[in-house]
């Protein structure tokens, strides 16, 4: 158990948010539990599910806490069966409360496991492989409800805490909407909640002078966009937001990643997704932007 927070009985006066962190052993729970601490959150590593709602509200009562990282995973005895139970109560006492999901595929779980030397929390006699795959089982249920899931996969130990940092360190916010590029080649990202495919638009790579330049550079946009299709699927797009992220606040959940692909992620993607995070910021809507695949051709 860790705090940063040094609190008085009835000092706070701020909403109570609590950050359940959870995901598959090996995607960052350990970083993110880090970073959570470094943002002055009061963390509280490996407890019980059905714990939960009562450490928070010792918290709330005897430290005056306002922010609670709670850090679980497959070792947390009857976690999965309590879990749902578990948020539903925080929900219901008033908290603001995310759930943070942190995911990687199975190749590079098993390779960071190799890395480290360290066992997995499920592996007996059995293969590494099968471990991950058995915890990837038992956590379908629980990474279906949470409010974020992240891909750590291509993200370093300091990508993944700048990450954590962008959820985590506002409360302001009533909605954290990332609008990701990526290339289909690399595959669909993981954590995305919705998916656009933009391989239907002129692609510049044909184009001599534009190949070696990405979306980021205003002859490549503007190649995009001036095609006739861009303009009227961005603007019928924006339409189409502008009605489903007010539904998902409406329906309580807060972090919505949107992902628009395209073959290699690095021009028709990258272009739409500025656009759309231009034209969404026009409405209010705050947003951050991620080009997950540029340089990787």
């Amino acid at each position: 158990m860790s705090s940063n927070v040094q609190s008085t009985v009835g000092a706070n006066t701020e909403p109570v948010r609590v950050a359940i962190v959870t995901g598959m052993s090996g995607a960052g729970r350990s970083t993110a539990s880090w970073a959570l601490d470094d943002l002055g959150w009061y963390v509280i590593d490996n407890l019980p599910t059905q714990l939960v709602p009562t450490a928070v509200d010792h918290l709330i009562t005897k430290l005056g806490v306002h922010r609670v990282g709670i850090v679980v995973d497959v070792r947390a005895g009857r976690f999965f069966d309590e879990f749902a139970e578990s948020v539903s109560r925080l929900r219901g006492a008033g908290h603001d409360v995310s759930v943070l999901f942190l995911d990687a595929a199975d190749d590079v779980l098993v390779r960071r496991f190799e890395y480290t030397r360290r066992p997995h929390p499920l592996q007996q006699a059995g293969t590494l492989l099968a471990a991950v795959q058995n915890e990837r089982s038992l956590m379908a249920d629980v990474r279906s409800i949470a409010d974020v899931v992240v891909d750590t996969g291509a993200l370093t130990p300091h990508e993944l805490r700048h990450r954590i940092g962008d959820l985590f360190s506002g409360g302001d916010a009533p909605l954290h909407l990332t609008i990701q590029s990526f290339g289909f080649k690399f595959g669909l990202p993981v954590d995305a909640d919705i998916v656009f495919d933009f391989r239907f638009l002129p692609n510049p790579h044909w184009v001599p002078e534009l190949k070696s330049q990405t979306g980021l550079q205003p002859s490549v946009a503007n190649y995009v966009m001036s095609s006739t299709a861009a303009p009227v699927v961005l603007k019928q797009l924006v339409e189409l937001l502008s009605t489903v992220l007010p539904g998902y606040l409406a329906e309580g959940k807060r972090f919505v990643s949107i992902a628009i692909g395209c073959t290699g992620g690095k021009h028709r993607s990258v272009a739409m997704t500025t656009a759309l995070s231009s034209a969404l910021t026009e409405l209010g809507f705050v947003n951050q932007v991620n080009h997950r695949d540029i340089g990787r051709e």
